[in-house]
């Protein structure tokens, strides 16, 4: 982080109350967790399992390595792990 950088930030978190940092951040967090499980849903409906049975039933190698199937499994993995870290920082905001 430059020095100009460093100092703008720190402009920042002296001008704005904590409360509404703290409460950005949850805001953030809450579109990412709608965001990914509507990610998720989507995905759950377009194949007609969870991401679970998708890895179990190893669809990537049973559809012929479709380079769909293999950009939908990374998003799909994306969106679970996503909606995991924002739920664990919601609730380290909240527990703060």
């Amino acid at each position: 982080m430059t020095p100009e950088v460093k100092a703008t930030a720190e402009r920042i978190i002296r001008a704005v109350p904590v409360a509404e940092l703290k409460e950005a951040l949850m805001n953030e967090y809450r579109r990412r967790v709608i965001r990914y499980k509507l990610l998720d849903e989507s995905m759950k409906k377009k194949y007609g399992m969870t991401f679970e049975q998708f890895e179990a039933r190893n669809i990537v190698k049973e559809k012929g390595f479709s380079w769909q199937v293999e950009s939908d499994s990374m998003e799909w993995e994306h969106a679970i792990e996503g909606i995991r870290y924002a739920e664990q920082k919601l609730e380290d905001l909240r527990q703060t």
